[in-house]
């Protein structure tokens, strides 16, 4: 029998213990989601964690009510505090964790989920900055020789609509790729404000999406669905430059940390191909979540929520509706994967995603062109040296309470470490 095979359950039986990792609503959504996959319903939640207690209590309450089969948490398997993930990694019996954590703390735990022989569920993106990156790689790589699923949280990559037609993109229906325009560019998110007595270790991971070493700023905590898909469109590579600008136009405050509200890349891959990419969350403007392909013979254009229109010169459009939801289907391909010992390890791919969208946040910030080797080598790591409530992370607010934001044309790329 294979290593993947004798390893299919850690406790030898039927029933697939599940832990999750961020009780927020991506983690809601993505318990739910593993809970009701078609693969197998001899599933048992018997573990939670997050930061902050109320948000674990809440999953718990929703868990029991909607599915109180297959709730099986016992005492002492509700974790909570900055080492949360950790705990339950090392000390529950879960046999697979879906890490929906902030991604600035969802690398470690990815890694250390990896080395303890766990099948792994990774929200995107998988890290914040390159040193990130490299960690999410050896993650990956453990993974794969414990013979372990690994699956990354690319939703649209299990959509119909975009399988099949980015599939018929590779066939060159719509001829020679000429280039690639991707959009996310929604209103403004939640915002949770600072409270009195509250420490910035505290309201950083409260507040986490205004950060970098939390979030990687919007272009890679969400428009990395779209530079994924681009990557994807492109034949699965990445880009080798990127030029690009972007800034901190309506979003400014106390309460919005340090990261762009709109950002506009310009990516090249190796044979001149360019991927245009913009994103904003700037409310009552123009909103579109989508990938646009342009071929020489026609084109390709991907709603992320609705369909999915070829055209080709002379010829009538074909047509996908959204049909299955990707966030359910990656959930029922991880579970089928897993009950039946085969192999999946989607980590390399999410890593090369969350990569690119880091060097668009890269060129950006600082107004200049920014190689892929130059980023992907590049020792900047984001991670707090310490991490307690009282530790104080790298961002710090000015006088005003107000976060200072970069300023491109005057960043030193070698502060970064990009040489």
């Amino acid at each position: 029998m294979s290593e993947t095979l004798k390893n299919v359950h850690v406790a030898g039986n039927d029933v697939i213990k599940v832990g999750l990792i961020g009780c927020g609503g991506r983690g809601r959504g993505a318990i739910i989601n593993a809970l009701e996959n078609t693969a197998t319903k001899n599933l048992k939640l018997v573990a939670l964690a997050d930061a902050f207690e109320p948000m674990v209590k809440n999953v718990a309450d929703l868990c029991k009510g909607a599915k109180p089969d297959q709730y099986d948490v016992k005492e002492g398997q509700l974790y909570w505090g900055i080492d949360c993930g950790q705990k339950l990694i090392e000390n529950s019996e879960a046999e697979v964790v879906l890490l929906c954590e902030p991604p600035g703390i969802r690398t470690r735990n990815l890694l250390i989920a990896a080395e303890a022989g766990k099948h792994i569920f990774s929200e995107k993106p998988v890290a914040t900055d390159p040193v990130g990156v490299h960690i999410a790689l050896k993650a990956t790589k453990v993974a794969e020789e414990k013979g372990k699923v690994l699956v990354v949280g690319h939703h649209l990559r299990y959509e119909p609509k975009h399988v099949e037609s980015i599939q018929m993109l590779h066939d060159g229906v719509i001829g020679d790729l000429l280039y690639i325009r991707v959009y996310f560019n929604t209103g403004g998110l939640w915002v949770r404000e600072k409270t009195e007595g509250e420490t910035e270790m505290h309201h950083q991971l409260n507040n986490w999406y205004y950060f970098n070493w939390l979030s990687g700023d919007h272009i890679a905590e969400q428009h990395v669905h779209d530079l994924d898909v681009m990557n994807w469109m492109a034949g699965d590579r990445h880009p080798v430059k990127a030029n690009g600008m972007g800034g901190r136009q309506v979003r400014v405050g106390p309460n919005y940390g340090e990261i762009f509200d709109h950002h506009t890349v310009e990516f090249i891959y190796d044979d001149g191909i360019r991927g245009f990419s913009y994103c904003r969350q700037i409310p009552n403007c123009w909103d579109s979540f989508s990938e646009h392909a342009i071929g020489s013979k026609g084109t390709l254009s991907i709603e992320g929520h609705g369909d999915a229109v070829l055209k080709v010169n002379g010829k009538e459009p074909k047509v996908w509706h959204r049909t299955y939801d990707g966030h359910q289907t990656e959930m029922d391909v991880m579970f089928d994967a897993i009950l039946h010992g085969k192999k999946l390890n989607k980590g390399e791919q999410g890593a090369i995603a969350t990569m690119t969208a880091i060097l668009g946040r890269l060129a950006t910030y600082s107004g200049r062109e920014i190689t892929w080797d130059s980023a992907f080598g590049s020792t900047l790591d984001l991670y707090p040296k310490t991490m307690t409530w009282d530790a104080a992370p790298g961002p710090k607010p000015g006088p005003d309470g107000i976060y200072p934001a970069v300023v491109p044309g005057q960043i030193n790329l070698a502060d970064w470490g990009i040489k």
